[in-house]
């Protein structure tokens, strides 16, 4: 693990990190939402990555003590018809900060840990999701093409398939682009970029695709309350978001349920 570790940190262009420097989230729960709310913007927002088609802007954040980096967007608009780059064309699409404020709420909710903290928030004259940097990580798209390899599969795995249940739990329709997902100097993965999610389908995007389940994710999902999503979701979500979001929860916990009588505990759950 520790090789790997540092690999990894060598790959970002730095030496191995020091006990001073941060790796993955800062800040987490109500500390992270009461600095991103608070904190004071330092210099210019700037622009950081050419390809995203929504100009999210790096901040940076101090509460006096800290320093810390932040992405803000704003975007809100509905495309009648949205082109992805893997050729997919879908209709309808809403792409909205809103959503990666409920994406982070429904984190919370069932204790995933594996979307930033994100908050409503001024930045100058616009208002969007603030969202918390995650430090000394890489996509997966670029951990992939230099080949760098987990030291441990089996955890790996399950984060994956974690990620995957979040993306059909959510409808995102930009599930394809791995460059949402992060991998940090531990290995730790996030899921970042839900602008487009939540869409108004009941069923999942692809029932294939989940061939394994996390027993502390289902136990979450089984657990959940619809009066809990609608306090901390109802105020991004619409109602049919919402309707559309528990029907898929509700097959979500079928669908293990069925593959599990199908195929053994053993095959089909993980810790």
């Amino acid at each position: 693990m520790l090789l790997a570790s540092i690999l990894l940190l060598l790959a970002f262009g730095g030496a191995p990190s020091t006990e001073r420097e941060v790796t993955g989230l800062p800040l987490t729960g109500d500390e992270a939402v009461e600095f991103l709310q608070t904190a004071k913007v330092l210099g210019r927002p700037e622009k950081f990555d050419s390809v995203a088609i929504t100009d999210p802007l790096r901040v940076t954040l101090t509460d006096g003590t800290r320093t810390l980096r932040a992405i803000f967007k704003d975007e809100d608009t509905n495309h009648m018809v949205f082109h992805f780059a893997d050729g997919k064309v879908l209709t309808g699409v809403k792409d909205s900060y809103r959503h990666e404020i409920a994406a982070y709420e429904l984190d919370v909710l069932l204790g995933l840990g594996i979307v930033p903290p994100c908050v409503k928030r001024p930045i100058r004259r616009d208002t969007g999701s603030l969202c918390l940097w995650v430090e000394n990580a890489m996509t997966e798209a670029v951990r992939q093409r230099k080949k760098i390899r987990p030291p441990d599969l089996d955890d790996w795995n399950g984060q994956m398939f974690t990620i995957r249940l979040f993306h059909q739990l959510t409808w995102d329709p930009d599930y394809n682009n791995i460059s949402n997902t992060l991998v940090d100097a531990n290995f730790k993965l996030y899921k970042v970029d839900s602008s487009m999610a939540f869409r108004t389908d009941p069923k999942l995007r692809n029932e294939k695709a989940l061939t394994r389940f996390s027993k502390s994710v289902l136990a979450s999902l089984e657990a959940l309350e619809r009066s809990e999503v609608e306090a901390r979701l109802g105020p991004w979500l619409n109602r049919k978001q919402l309707d559309a979001l528990w029907a898929r929860r509700a097959r979500l916990l079928e669908l293990a349920r069925e593959q599990i009588a199908l195929r053994g505990e053993v095959a089909v759950l993980s810790d």
